[in-house]
């Protein structure tokens, strides 16, 4: 037994986490390689490393995986000061990382950084992809930066193998991702790039990018759907989702053949996102003036949001619970009571419905779990639900309402 114990004791010096081991670069110029601050990390990998988003068999690993960053030319490397060997180990073998990476990552990637360097170079002729549809400056460090966004399909002539490199991000940075099947024609994709000069030529890196799919709708209409929108850490928390969404919803705006735009299983980040943006583009509406919140929801907002914005009843609904709360003052008793009533009215509703109507269960229930949970709960036990659903309700009305008053 001390033995195995020994050698538990030994092993453990050989594991080490994922999301700290993995390091990234988007490479625009040799010097990059080797500057520490150009580095970012993972958000997640248990897509790739399992639940504990681990890594057995090495001592001090590095994993480097080096993007250039415009046409995305791929280098990976391992670095480590020791690892585990069958021989050493009783027969224990190490992780197969590199195997891993290899079952995700699209074939010919370089291992010689010699050569990545030497592949940089034909960054300076890249150009985007599709068309421009947007474009834009945001100051950052006192530096003003021009960003701009394209938008293509598969079919432009090298897409399809630039988006193999462009989408290996999402297993590290998107919860629950998979890759898109490409050879659907029914996608789109929205390309951001900051744009930059060397030497007075224009050059561009690869800052994010979003997907949005073209359901059918019948007889001759189309539903785009939002499905994947990442902004790459280097670029986060400068606007640049906003610019994205609000570039494929004007994108939307101009095709009569769209019915209403909807998003697939939204994270709470990015529903906070596309509320903030929604009621950024609703307080420009008649409809939602604030003389008007005070009276309800009515069927004048959810036509002028569905002509207008494509918005869908269920989230101009949303949104105007995010801009009452915004023009209710909480300190004024009866006011913030009508408001809750307002509220707690619409949560109530699938016990009024028996079930059929279902909104906050149905992200943890299936609809047959729900109906026989609602119709069990006693009148304390729906009371309780209410309430703490509306206090989550509040509370993620009021980060939106924060950035709203932030943007004024």
């Amino acid at each position: 037994m001390a033995g195995i114990s020994f050698i538990k004791d030994r092993l453990e010096a050989y594991k080490c986490s994922a999301n700290e081991v993995i390091h990234f670069k988007l490479v625009r110029q040799p010097s990059d390689i080797e500057d520490d601050s150009t580095t970012f990390l993972p958000e997640m990998s248990h897509q790739l490393f399992g639940e504990q988003e681990s890594i057995f068999g090495y001592k001090d690993l590095m994993v480097e995986m080096f993007y250039s960053a415009a046409r995305l030319s791929t280098f990976i490397n391992m670095k480590y000061s020791d690892k585990v060997t069958p021989q050493r180990f009783d027969g224990i073998q190490p992780d197969n990382v590199l195997g891993t990476l290899n079952s995700k990552l699209p074939p010919g990637y370089l291992t010689n950084k010699d050569m990545f360097t030497a592949y940089l170079e034909k960054d300076a002729t890249f150009k985007p992809f599709g068309e421009m549809m947007h474009s834009y400056k945001v100051i950052k460090d006192n530096e003003e930066r021009h960003f701009e966004i394209y938008k293509t399909d598969i079919s432009a002539p090298g897409f399809r193998e630039y988006h193999e490199h462009l989408q290996t991000f999402i297993l590290f940075f998107i919860d629950a991702a998979s890759y898109i099947d490409v050879d659907d024609d029914r996608w789109m994709f929205y390309l951001l790039f900051e744009r930059y000069k060397v030497n007075g030529n224009p050059m561009y890196a690869i800052a994010g990018y979003m997907t949005a799919y073209n359901y059918y709708a019948y007889p001759a209409k189309v539903r785009p759907r939002i499905s994947q929108v990442l902004v790459l850490p280097p670029f986060q928390k400068q606007g640049h989702g906003c610019h994205l969404v609000q570039t494929f919803y004007n994108d939307c705006y101009t095709r009569s053949e769209v019915m209403d735009i909807t998003v697939e299983d939204p994270s709470e980040n990015f529903q906070r996102l596309r509320d903030f943006v929604d009621a950024r583009n609703c307080m420009k509406l008649a409809s939602y003036e604030v003389s008007k919140l005070k009276s309800g929801f009515s069927e004048e907002m959810a036509k002028e949001t569905r002509e207008k914005l494509k918005l869908n009843k269920r989230q101009s609904r949303r949104i105007y619970e995010i801009l009452r709360l915004k023009a209710t003052d909480t300190s004024d008793k009866e006011m913030y009571r009508a408001y809750r009533l307002d509220i707690k009215r619409r949560l109530n509703a699938p016990f009024q419905k028996k079930g059929r109507d279902f909104d906050k269960l149905e992200k943890v229930l299936r609809p047959d779990e729900l109906s026989a949970t609602l119709s069990c709960l006693s009148k304390e036990q729906r009371l309780a639900y209410l309430e703490n659903t509306f206090q989550e309700n509040i509370d993620m009305y009021r980060h939106v309402i924060e950035r709203l008053n932030m943007a004024v």
